[in-house]
């Protein structure tokens, strides 16, 4: 899984790889199968609809420190 971020922390975690840094939009990479990453899904889940359990995107970027890019911004 790839997410695209305007900062990441200095160092990221173990499943967490910088893929490009070009003109401050930053493309890191997730290696969804790690331990590591599952073990912070699970600390993060909650009811996020009604029936519907997961983790909102938000909620893990503050956990790793990291701004992700805002696509609900109109140009």
């Amino acid at each position: 899984m790839k997410f695209y971020a305007t900062s990441i922390p200095q160092a990221l975690p173990s499943w967490a790889t910088l893929i490009s840094n070009k003109a401050g939009l930053i493309e890191v990479e997730i290696n969804d199968k790690d331990p590591g990453f599952h073990s912070i899904i699970e600390e993060l889940s909650a009811e996020i609809e009604p029936l519907i359990v997961g983790v909102k995107a938000s909620d893990l970027c503050k956990r790793l420190s990291i701004e992700m890019v805002d696509t609900s911004e109109e140009s």
